[in-house]
């Protein structure tokens, strides 16, 4: 018999770990060759990017972990990053830096030596750092930092292999004793703390050396760990004894403080001793390109223009594919009917699944172009300027400058404002915006504000109300931001700070892949829920059902005199289905509520119809007002109607109410994901209806004594 040699493919786990813009993604998509496999975090909306590939006979999982400028609870970045390398399995870490600005990179790579772990040193864009005239001796930084040290270039895919080679490498060696080493004080409590560890033989997972120093910089985790533990009653007066000894030597007791000290020294020490650059008193390109992008007077200009101009093609270029596929899905729809027949069946096939499914795909198109052109700025390192330019206004209504992309993008469609947010690192602030976006009137709500302008307001006027309506939603967006900033996310305003990047040329397989990863997330994300969502306000709109009644006016409509008034009698049966259906019977159930604002129950039921998708008020209305469900802002005889039975004060609290209440079902669901969880969603409803009955009361109040 025949045994052949069976060897077990062994897997090394990486974790990549760097400061923002070092071209960490670009990196991982060169080693791999691959697409990323993106998801979340457990319990956070922060994205987690891996990548799985042979090499050798070796399965190598790469782990893309945020980029962090260090490791501590600022932003929900660095907390995942603190998070995964304290608790998650992993056999190497893979440092990559900048290699044009290597003593700011190695802030990070010295919080990384304290982990004790093992560890390989990348420095990428070696070849910007070579056009810079910047001379790195990696060898004597190796020998400095005890761990391997490789210049790479992920975009013109140098050094990659090495890379490679080395995780082997050092996946398999020894692990050798970390070189970080901090000035003789902290060095000395260090050795203390150890030998406590030591004389008692405490058992951890970690090394002597690494629980020393996170007892000595106050991590919270290590000392609720420490609290239940015997051994913390010898180890309180040594701490105590510590940080009287740090008092008194560094003059501060700001722990944090003593520890950037010795960080920046450790990486200015290296940096002298590894580092030569040439001086150059000329411009470089970035210098010169900032000082027009950037300026003053010019800069906010240029961005708006720039913004102003992705915004058209997000919304003009972005409807042509979608009036075809909506008259792909109308056609479908059509042709599931014809060949199903006029039934239950094909109604909720067509009507149901295909529209709700139709509704999701719509926006695909827009979602794409507007995260190309995201991407597009980003890429290049103009985006992380414009934080700058917007920052001072935004923070006076509690915003951070990043806020203006999600919520210029809510004016187009919430779904992809929401999903915009992402660009903002700390939790407080995108939480915050998340929560204002709505105020933005999506493209959605245009039809209602066209059908009541032209109702109440004339043609003549329509121009200036519908500015008026989204200038008043953008406004009272920002001061609702102030009263959530001040009530519901309490905190002071934290201190703005970002690098700005060199400018770069884009690279377009990683703008290829932000883009594809960002639309598929759309359609997994979305798409599941805008299709049940819409099968139930199917099944809510169709029954029960009245058989009776139902056989009563088919006996009508065929001895109806004319097709108007067979038209009349159909509306008027449908009316009736509506009126009795389940969703007529929360209508009229909620009508108390909406009473106060001069709302009738048909106009309820409009806005209670509008939570799936707000394009559904408008047809809803000339249902409930016996016109047919084939009506649209521009029908004439709607118009007429919505004069005729609405009154004034109630049409402008109606319009007050559709600007401020909750985003369709697809933004929303959305919105729970983004935001972290359903609750979010619950505090979103409360705050927006909430604020909605409230100004639409005043809007009501204050027309109807004007007009009185």
């Amino acid at each position: 018999m025949l045994v052949k040699d069976f060897k077990e493919i062994k897997k090394i786990k990486v974790a990549l770990v760097g400061q923002p813009n070092v071209g960490k993604s670009m990196l991982i998509n060169s080693i791999s060759n691959s697409r990323l496999r993106v998801g979340n975090f457990s319990g956070v909306t922060v994205a987690k990017e891996e990548v799985l590939f042979n090499y050798k006979g070796y399965e190598i999982e790469i782990t893309d972990l945020p980029g962090s400028y260090s490791l501590n609870d600022y932003t929900q970045e660095e907390k995942v990053t603190k998070e995964f390398l304290d608790n998650s399995p992993y056999d190497i870490i893979l440092n990559v830096l900048d290699s044009t600005n290597l003593e700011r990179n190695l802030y990070l790579t010295s919080e990384l030596l304290a982990l004790d772990k093992k560890m390989i040193v990348v420095l990428n864009m070696i070849d910007e750092a070579i056009n810079e005239s910047i001379q790195i001796d990696e060898i004597q930084l190796s020998k400095l930092l005890g761990k391997p040290t490789i210049k790479t270039s992920a975009a013109k895919k140098i050094g990659l292999e090495n890379v490679l080679e080395s995780i082997v490498q050092k996946f398999n060696d020894e692990k050798l004793p970390t070189k970080l080493i901090f000035s003789d004080v902290i060095e000395e409590e260090i050795s203390n703390i150890t030998k406590l560890f030591e004389e008692t033989g405490f058992k951890t997972n970690y090394t002597y050396r690494q629980l020393a120093i996170k007892l000595l910089k106050e991590d919270k985790q290590t000392y609720k760990t420490f609290h239940d533990e015997p051994i913390w009653i010898q180890l309180q007066p040594l701490l105590n004894n510590a940080f009287e000894h740090f008092h008194i030597h560094y003059n501060t007791k700001n722990i944090d403080d003593i520890f950037n000290d010795e960080k920046f020294a450790f990486a200015k020490g290296l940096v002298t001793e590894v580092v030569k650059q040439k001086k150059i008193s000329a411009k470089t390109i970035t210098d010169k390109i900032d000082s027009f992008l950037i300026h003053k007077l010019f800069g906010l200009p240029i961005f708006l223009f720039l913004m102003w101009g992705l915004f058209q093609l997000t919304f003009e270029i972005g409807n042509i594919p979608m009036d075809m596929i909506d008259a792909f899905f109308a056609s479908l729809i059509d042709s599931t009917k014809q060949i199903l027949g006029d039934n239950q069946l094909s109604s909720i096939i067509g009507d149901g699944a295909i529209a709700g499914v139709g509704a999701v795909i719509l926006f695909v198109p827009n979602i794409v172009i507007l995260f190309f052109g995201i991407a597009l700025l980003e890429t290049t390192g103009y985006m992380s300027r414009v934080a700058f330019l917007l920052d001072g206004f935004f923070h006076k209504f509690g915003l951070h400058g990043k806020s203006f992309i999600p919520l210029v993008s809510g004016f187009g469609c919430s779904v992809p404002a929401y999903m915009a947010a992402r660009t903002l690192k700390n939790e407080r602030d995108r939480l915050l915006t998340l929560f204002i976006i709505g105020f933005m009137s999506c493209g959605a709500r245009l039809p209602i504000y066209v059908l009541f302008t032209g109702a109440f307001f004339g043609e003549e006027n329509a121009g200036n109300i519908l500015f008026l309506i989204y200038i008043s939603g953008a406004i009272l967006g920002l001061f609702a931001a102030k009263i959530l900033k001040v009530v519901v996310f309490k905190s002071e305003d934290e201190p703005f700070v970002m690098e700005m990047p060199k400018y770069r040329m884009p690279s377009f397989k990683l703008i290829w892949h932000t883009v594809s990863n960002q639309a598929l997330m759309y359609l997994k994300k979305a798409g599941t829920y805008i299709l049940v969502a819409s099968l139930l306000i199917w099944f809510a709109s169709n029954y029960p059902k009245y058989p009776l009644m139902e056989e009563q006016y088919a006996v009508k409509i065929e001895q109806a005199q004319s097709d108007e008034e067979a038209s009349f009698l159909e509306s008027e049966l449908s009316l009736y289905n509506l009126e009795n259906s389940y969703l007529g019977k929360v209508g009229k159930f909620t009508q108390p509520v909406f009473e106060p604002l001069g709302f009738d129950w048909k106009m309820a039921v409009a806005l209670e119809t509008g939570l799936a998708a707000k394009e559904i008020v408008v047809s809803t209305l000339g249902i409930l007002y016996g016109l047919g469900e084939d009506n649209d802002e521009n029908s004439q005889s709607l118009i007429e109607k919505i004069k005729n039975n609405i009154p004034l004060a109630s049409a402008v609290s109606f319009i007050i109410f559709v600007m401020i209440y909750l985003p369709c079902l697809a933004a929303s669901m959305v919105f729970a994901r983004e935001a972290g969880g359903w609750k979010y969603l619950a505090y979103l409803f409360v705050f927006t209806t909430g604020t909605a009955w409230i100004f639409s009361f005043i809007g009501y109040t204050i027309t109807s004594f004007i007009i009185t």
